[in-house]
Protein backbone atom coordinates (compact mmCIF):
# COMPACT_ATOMS: atom_id res chain seq x y z
CA UNK A 1 0.00 0.00 0.00
CA UNK A 2 2.49 2.12 0.94
CA UNK A 3 4.30 1.73 -2.58
CA UNK A 4 1.07 2.69 -4.09
CA UNK A 5 1.04 6.03 -2.95
CA UNK A 6 4.53 6.90 -3.39
CA UNK A 7 4.11 6.07 -7.02
CA UNK A 8 1.49 8.43 -7.22
CA UNK A 9 3.49 10.99 -5.82
CA UNK A 10 5.73 10.70 -7.89
CA UNK A 11 2.99 10.66 -10.72
CA UNK A 12 1.64 13.82 -9.48
CA UNK A 13 4.88 15.52 -9.15
CA UNK A 14 5.96 14.93 -12.76
CA UNK A 15 2.82 15.94 -13.98
CA UNK A 16 3.59 19.46 -12.02
CA UNK A 17 6.67 19.54 -13.68
CA UNK A 18 5.45 19.69 -16.90
CA UNK A 19 4.65 23.32 -18.77
CA UNK A 20 1.06 23.57 -19.34
CA UNK A 21 -0.35 25.17 -22.63
CA UNK A 22 3.35 26.95 -23.14
CA UNK A 23 4.58 28.18 -26.34
CA UNK A 24 7.38 29.93 -28.09
CA UNK A 25 5.92 32.90 -27.61
CA UNK A 26 5.72 32.52 -23.77
CA UNK A 27 9.60 31.30 -24.05
CA UNK A 28 10.02 34.58 -26.31
CA UNK A 29 8.28 36.68 -23.40
CA UNK A 30 10.36 35.65 -20.69
CA UNK A 31 13.56 36.16 -22.73
CA UNK A 32 12.35 39.59 -23.79
CA UNK A 33 11.50 40.53 -20.24
CA UNK A 34 14.58 39.10 -18.81
CA UNK A 35 16.89 40.91 -21.24
CA UNK A 36 14.90 44.30 -20.41
CA UNK A 37 15.19 43.61 -16.52
CA UNK A 38 19.38 43.08 -17.24
CA UNK A 39 19.55 46.21 -19.36
CA UNK A 40 17.76 48.47 -16.78
CA UNK A 41 20.04 47.03 -13.74
CA UNK A 42 22.78 47.34 -16.22
CA UNK A 43 21.73 51.25 -16.53
CA UNK A 44 21.22 51.91 -12.89
CA UNK A 45 24.77 50.79 -12.09
CA UNK A 46 25.70 53.36 -14.96
CA UNK A 47 23.89 55.88 -13.72
CA UNK A 48 25.24 55.53 -10.04
CA UNK A 49 28.80 55.09 -10.93
CA UNK A 50 28.78 58.57 -13.39
CA UNK A 51 27.33 60.10 -10.24
CA UNK A 52 30.15 59.32 -8.45
CA UNK A 53 32.88 60.05 -11.59
CA UNK A 54 35.46 62.55 -11.02
CA UNK A 55 37.24 61.90 -14.41
CA UNK A 56 36.33 63.45 -17.22
CA UNK A 57 37.58 60.40 -19.46
CA UNK A 58 35.88 58.66 -17.37
CA UNK A 59 33.00 60.39 -17.30
CA UNK A 60 32.85 60.45 -20.71
CA UNK A 61 33.32 56.39 -21.31
CA UNK A 62 29.79 56.16 -18.93
CA UNK A 63 27.73 58.39 -20.82
CA UNK A 64 28.66 56.64 -23.50
CA UNK A 65 27.69 53.36 -22.29
CA UNK A 66 24.34 54.86 -21.03
CA UNK A 67 23.33 55.78 -24.41
CA UNK A 68 24.12 52.09 -25.50
CA UNK A 69 21.86 51.05 -22.61
CA UNK A 70 18.99 53.72 -23.57
CA UNK A 71 19.11 52.97 -27.10
CA UNK A 72 18.90 48.75 -26.10
CA UNK A 73 15.85 49.68 -23.98
CA UNK A 74 14.41 50.95 -27.23
CA UNK A 75 14.66 48.04 -29.37
CA UNK A 76 13.67 45.55 -26.54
Amino acid sequence: MARGWESKSVESQQSDDEPSGKTAQDAEELQRRAKRESLEMSRRRIVRELEAATSPVHRTALENALKFLDDELLKV
